[in-house]
């Protein structure tokens, strides 16, 4: 092919490819999808997004982690005022729960071939999941390609060329599940690009443990990289009320998990207790700080209002 003729075809592309990506997120709210990660060529998330009116080059990026529903939009609605009032880009990827199961999305991928078919019941009149952890098996995955984790990098340098932004950091805010998948974003992927991040009542922990196998500790999984995690600014947001009394959200109980407690309120407060133990047992700094949210259940809304103070007023 004629050199001059291959040179303009690829400039063309690579017009092509920057008005797209300068048109991805325009101002006000809005979705787009991008590429599913490692493991899930072909899948694809959809991204939700706020542009405030006000929105400049200098303006923060939060990425906003939705719970169990993977209802990124709700997600983000809960977060227009402040994007407004603080000019805030907000960006809430949402993972298909087709595409990406229990494993995949709450246990970051970090297992493989989990089946749930058996081994699960449920509590009648409740919101408890009770797990029999001698049937439901699992294997681990050590190929860290494949987690969720890289994902966020990925994704907030995407809005960051399409934005033109300059920041170089982003905040995180997750609720429930997306509690879940924070904390554990910390301790299996320290050294992302992420900056304050706010994991909001999870309903089950994996500790910096590793005498006990993932997922309630660290033991069977390749990632040895505590001092980073605990230099991170963690923030473990707990909703007062978000306690036995709470019926709101799945509740999975297990032997092992009920050793943490038997409710959120429970298990966020022994995660915190556990893991400032074990930075000082190790003599490692420790970034990590608990907040407990007064007369606020499992209700990601009003606890993105107090995320929201706490990481711009």
């Amino acid at each position: 092919m004629n050199t001059k003729l291959v040179m303009l075809m690829a400039t063309l592309f690579v017009v092509k490819v920057i008005v797209a990506q300068s048109d991805m997120v325009n101002e006000g709210s809005g979705s787009f999808k991008v590429d599913g990660g490692n493991n899930h060529h072909g899948d694809s998330i959809t991204i939700f997004y706020h542009r405030p009116v006000n929105f400049t080059q200098n303006s923060k990026i939060l990425m906003v982690i939705p719970g169990a529903g993977r209802n990124g939009d709700d997600y983000r609605d809960s977060w227009i005022e402040t994007s407004e009032k603080h000019s805030v880009l907000i960006i809430s990827p949402s993972y298909p729960e087709k595409e990406y199961n229990y494993g995949d999305y709450h246990l970051g991928g970090v297992v493989k071939d989990l089946n749930l078919s058996k081994g699960i019941s449920f509590k009648k009149g409740t919101n408890q999941v009770l797990v029999d952890e001698n049937i439901v098996l699992f294997n681990i995955n050590n190929k860290k390609e494949d987690w969720i984790y890289d994902d966020f990098d990925r994704i907030f340098e995407m809005v960051k060329r399409a934005t033109k932004s300059r920041q170089k950091k982003y905040d995180l805010f997750g609720h429930s599940a997306g509690g879940q998948i924070l904390h554990r974003f910390v301790l299996f992927s320290p050294n992302s690009k992420a900056n304050k991040i706010l994991a909001s009542n999870a309903g089950t922990y994996t500790l910096p443990d590793y005498k006990e196998n993932y997922p309630f500790g660290m033991k069977n999984v390749d990632a040895r990289k505590l001092r980073a995690s605990f230099k991170k600014e963690l923030v473990l947001f707990l909703g007062e009320l978000d306690n036995e009394s709470e019926t709101r959200g799945r509740m999975l109980r297990s032997k092992t998990a009920d050793i943490q407690g038997t409710h959120r309120l429970a298990r966020g407060k022994y995660f915190c207790s556990y893991s400032t133990e074990a930075a000082k047992n190790l003599g490692m700094k420790f970034n990590w700080k608990l907040e407990v949210i007064a007369n606020v259940g499992h209700n990601q809304k009003k606890m993105a209002e107090f995320a929201a103070n706490y990481l711009y007023e």
